[in-house]
């Protein structure tokens, strides 16, 4: 009797919008955000990891050492460069304002809405690693910024910074993390989308401390 094997719904998804990707107008992608790019492949860096997307079937993958090996990039990797390459505004630009990701207009009561489960189980998982969480967010290349026992500046793309800040458990308050984004980030991505690239981000965080955590 035949097995049958079949693929999870995130992973037809992924593969229709690797469909949809190749039917908007990749010279505009590369204007836009100013991509390399050759016959065969778009490249992009996110989070400090250089992908690139197949011109031909719009598949995506990413590399560590300039592609001599790589690896298939996951759901959330995928969808958050689709979204951004193909449906992010014509003019998205951004305002150099700082908000609170769980402050946006769009996410009240959302998942990523202050107090929400999703950033008190990262704060959970962080406390008591802060200079393992120091180190994986340099390791993403991050900039040390003000306020919190770990704060840095990341590259979620070259042209979209984000700010983690940390704040470890104490007698009175539980382990705090906290999300700040451009005021227009949503000109480049929608917001499910959004709750996408911050769960790739924390991975490659969780990721980094594991490596450093004795």
């Amino acid at each position: 009797m035949k097995i049958k094997q079949g693929i999870s719904n995130y992973e037809k998804m992924k593969n229709n919008m690797a469909d949809v990707f190749l039917q908007y107008d990749q010279e505009e992608m590369i204007r836009k955000f100013g991509l390399v790019q050759d016959k065969n492949y778009l490249y992009i860096c996110c989070l400090n990891r250089q992908y690139r997307i197949s011109r031909r079937n719009g598949q995506v993958s990413w590399s560590e050492d300039a592609f001599q090996t790589e690896g298939e990039a996951d759901y959330n990797e995928a969808m958050t460069l689709y979204d951004v390459l193909c449906c992010s505004k014509e003019n998205c630009h951004l305002a150099c304002e700082w908000v609170n990701v769980g402050s946006l207009s769009a996410v009240q009561g959302g998942t990523l809405a202050k107090g929400s489960d999703f950033f008190q189980e990262a704060g959970k998982y962080f406390d008591g690693k802060k200079d393992a969480l120091a180190r994986a967010c340099e390791r993403l290349k991050g900039r040390k910024v003000e306020k919190g026992d770990v704060a840095y500046e990341l590259d979620l793309f070259p042209f979209l910074p984000v700010v983690l800040r940390f704040w470890e458990s104490d007698e009175e308050f539980p382990a705090s993390l906290q999300i700040l984004v451009d005021r227009n980030i949503l000109d480049y991505m929608h917001y499910e989308t959004l709750m996408f690239a911050i769960s790739h981000m924390l991975n490659r965080l969780r990721d980094g401390v594991n490596k450093v955590s004795p």
